[in-house]
C-alpha cells in the first residue's frame, strides 16, 4: 500500500499516521466502501476541525485535524490495495485538501483578529510549501519501480479514464484541480526547473522537505493553536517559506551520484 517501492524509502514525517491509514483500509478490503467514500468522510472531518477552530476548542481541533490526516492517507491506500487508481479521485483528494486549507487558515484569521492579508499570505505559502513536496515526491513515484504513478510531475493535459470511472468525472476534476493548483505547480516548477530530470533527492532530503507535507503541516496548525497566540500563527506559516529556497539548494548539491 506504499506509493514508493521498496528500492527507495525515506522516513515521511508528514506521513505519521501510515499504519492507521493502512488498516483502516485493510479492514474495508473488498467491502461496498471506496476510496472516494473515503475521501468525502476526510472532507467531513476537516469541516469538524473547521467548527472547533472558530469555537475555540483547540483540542478537538487537533484532534480532528489528525483524524483527517488519517482517512487522507487510507483512502489512497484503500484504492491501491484494492488496485482501483482513479484519476477522479486523485483530483478530487487533492481539490478538498486545497478547500479545506483556506477553510482552517480562514478559521484562524476569524479567531485571531489579524489583517485579511495574512490569510491570503498564509494560503499561498501552504499551497507553495505542500506544492514543493509534492514535486519532489511526484518525480520519485514516476521513476521508481514500483511507485504509484497516478499522479503526474506536470498535469498539462487531461488523462484516458482507468477502468471503472467516466472519462466526463475525470475531465470535471481535472479542470478543478487546474484552477486550484495550476499557478501553484508552475511556480514550483520555475523554481527548480530540472528536477525533474536530474538525479533523484537523497533520502534524508526527502525526509527534511517532508516537513512540508500536509500531514505535518495540519499536525503543527493543531499544535500551534493550543500552545501559541493565535495571532503568530499565520505570519508564522508565510516565515515558514524560508526552508523553500534550502531545500531547492541542497536539492541541487547534494544529488545523488
Amino acid at each position: 500500500m506504499k506509493k514508493l517501492g521498496a528500492q527507495y524509502r525515506f522516513i515521511d514525517l508528514s506521513d505519521y499516521g501510515r499504519p492507521l491509514s493502512d488498516q483502516i483500509a485493510i479492514s474495508l478490503k473488498d467491502t461496498w466502501v471506496t476510496a472516494i467514500h473515503l475521501t468525502l468522510l476526510f472532507g467531513l472531518a476537516g469541516m469538524m476541525a473547521f467548527y472547533a477552530i472558530v469555537a475555540g476548542h483547540y483540542k478537538t481541533a487537533l484532534l480532528f485535524l489528525l483524524i483527517k490526516s488519517v482517512i487522507d492517507g487510507a483512502d489512497g491506500a484503500l484504492a491501491r490495495l484494492n488496485n482501483q487508481p482513479s484519476y477522479t479521485g486523485r483530483y478530487l483528494d487533492s481539490v478538498f485538501d486545497i478547500l479545506l486549507n483556506l477553510i482552517f487558515l480562514g478559521g484562524i484569521w476569524y479567531i485571531s483578529d489579524s489583517s485579511w492579508i495574512w490569510w491570503v499570505a498564509a494560503f499561498i505559502s501552504l499551497q507553495l510549501q505542500g506544492t514543493l513536496y509534492n514535486y519532489y515526491y511526484v518525480i520519485l513515484r514516476n521513476r521508481l519501480s514500483g511507485g504509484d504513478n497516478t499522479s503526474k510531475v506536470f498535469e498539462y493535459k487531461v488523462p484516458e479514464a482507468l477502468p471503472g470511472e467516466s472519462q466526463w468525472s475525470v475531465n470535471l476534476m481535472y479542470r478543478c484541480y487546474q484552477i486550484c493548483y495550476g499557478v501553484f505547480d508552475k511556480t514550483i516548477h520555475a523554481l527548480d526547473p530540472k528536477a525533474y530530470q536530474e538525479t533523484l533527492p537523497q533520502p534524508w532530503l526527502m525526509t527534511l522537505v517532508s516537513v512540508y507535507g500536509l500531514g505535518f503541516q495540519l499536525l503543527l496548525l493543531g499544535c500551534s493553536l493550543i500552545w501559541l497566540p493565535t495571532s503568530w500563527i499565520l505570519p508564522g506559516i508565510v516565515v515558514f517559506n524560508l526552508f523553500i529556497p534550502l531545500f531547492i539548494t541542497l536539492r541541487k548539491y547534494t544529488q545523488n551520484p
